[in-house]
């Protein structure tokens, strides 16, 4: 197997002799012969291209039905890891959670000086129309999807959270499907944890939210924007699994005091929406006047406690990036923890000291607005032009407010298959916590993998691909 160079950390290999967790995988690697692998990769695209398994991204001609690169070779934690991912991964969903009803009503954290204001109050992403309202069981985000890097054999780092509606999940379930298809003797010969209850546990985590006017059965849907929507797969796919209806915003209105969506049969009430539009598009009357993909008048029904809506609008005050980097204090402050996860070392342009760090080491770091999302508007500096970094200095001079930086983290990689064989290639992980009456993460999440040879950026919107993640029992 090509090597990655020693400053990465390799999964699977480490110094030399394969680590225990992959000890099952090396003679499946080995033996397994060039034409056999080619041809179960073109199985594995014939399976996705024939569920439909798609990832647009936009700007590449609006093709809606793009297959999402699969690699065959799936990542591996030993039962061990997930523990500590695990323990971690829900506290960090506590504290953002704790931090959201702290914010939309007495902001005890900023009075006690441990957040500055206006990095809250005068966020894009605050919505002033949820101040003092709060939602059933304090729970604004209900789908955390916490975004982690490794460097090394114990170094676990979070490189984002995602509050609001992250995605991925369908193909994280896929995945498993498709490996289980293709290779059924290898999952018979190590035990690896099932992720296949993620769609009852996402429906058990929105009936348990639902408002307390509900008193029967909670009616849960999924509120998508339409197909032309890069996700649109995963939003059809997990009404599917959960059996609730998939709904766009001209399915559903407003009476009264209650969101109803219309049926063959009549209107029905509606419970708890999941919804998978950004809330700029949730309600005409509230937030962006010429949406056409929200509900007229579904924040007074809302507000009044009529209707629940997973996630929260206003939730994405906590995923933002320069809040991120007060997150280990919100462990701290609400929950009275020390940070079981660390955070990625990060400079805050809007800082003087910082900005001129950052200014006068553009070349070695990574640069991000701070509402970016999908790896664009993003600078990874060691891969950069200098006119790409100079254009970047400018915006930060120009606009510093709307940048943070961090280091450029060597990534861990693990092994991959490519046209030459087995190569190393770098993966992060987006793991997926469901938050209501109880908090549930099952073992496993979503590893991208940067297919293309020394690159750090693994979003699908970006090229990237997917792995299977298993997580061993032991």
């Amino acid at each position: 197997m090509d090597s990655a160079g020693p400053r990465f950390f390799d999964e699977m290999t480490d110094g030399g002799s394969v680590r225990p967790p992959y000890a099952g995988l090396e003679a499946w690697m080995r033996d397994m012969p060039a034409e056999l692998r080619t041809m179960k990769q073109s199985e594995a695209e014939a399976l996705f291209r024939r569920i439909g398994i798609t990832f647009a991204v936009y700007g590449e001609g609006g093709d809606p039905d793009r297959l999402i690169p699969f690699d065959m070779f799936p990542r591996v934690f030993s039962g061990d890891e997930w523990r500590r991912l695990e323990r971690g991964i829900k506290q960090r969903a506590r504290a953002l959670n704790a931090f959201l009803t702290d914010v939309y009503g007495r902001g005890e954290i900023i009075r006690a000086g441990r957040i500055p204001a206006r990095l809250v109050y005068g966020n894009e992403a605050y919505e002033k129309a949820v101040v003092g309202f709060r939602p059933p069981r304090n729970v604004y985000s209900h789908i955390v999807g916490i975004d982690l890097v490794r460097t090394g054999p114990e170094e676990f780092f979070v490189l984002e959270d995602n509050c609001r509606t992250p995605s991925g999940v369908s193909y994280m379930l896929e995945n498993r499907e498709i490996m289980m298809r293709m290779f059924p003797v290898l999952f018979q010969q190590n035990r690896i944890a099932p992720v296949e209850g993620y769609p009852r546990a996402l429906k058990r985590t929105l009936a348990s939210v639902a408002p307390e006017k509900c008193e029967t059965e909670p009616c849960v849907v999924i509120l998508t924007p339409g197909h032309y929507n890069s996700a649109y797969y995963e939003h059809s796919f997990l009404a599917d699994q959960m059996g609730v209806e998939l709904v766009e915003g001209q399915d559903l209105f407003v009476d009264g005091d209650f969101c109803w969506m219309k049926t063959t049969k009549g209107p029905q009430k509606v419970d708890v929406i999941y919804r998978r539009i950004d809330d700029a598009f949730i309600d005409p009357l509230c937030f962006k006047p010429d949406s056409m993909l929200g509900v007229a008048g579904l924040m007074n029904v809302y507000r009044s406690g009529g209707v629940s809506i997973c996630s929260a609008p206003g939730a994405g005050v906590a995923d933002d990036k320069a809040v991120y980097t007060f997150v280990p204090e919100m462990v701290r402050f609400y929950l009275g923890e020390e940070p079981i996860l660390n955070n990625v070392p990060t400079w805050q342009c809007a800082r003087e000291d910082d900005r001129k760090y950052v200014l006068d080491h553009l070349s070695e770091l990574v640069v991000k607005e701070v509402h970016g999302s999908g790896g664009y508007g993003m600078l990874v500096g060691p891969k950069s032009s200098a006119s790409q970094i100079e254009a970047f200095r400018a915006k930060i001079t120009e606009d510093p407010d709307n940048y943070i930086a961090q280091p450029t983290l060597a990534l861990s990689t693990c092994p991959t298959f490519v046209e030459e064989g087995v190569a190393p290639r770098h993966v992060d992980l987006r793991p997926y916590c469901l938050v209501g009456e109880e908090i549930t993460l099952v073992p496993g999440g979503l590893t991208r993998v940067a297919l293309t040879e020394g690159s750090l950026v693994v979003n699908s919107s970006q090229g990237g691909g997917v792995k299977d993640t298993w997580v061993l029992v032991e």
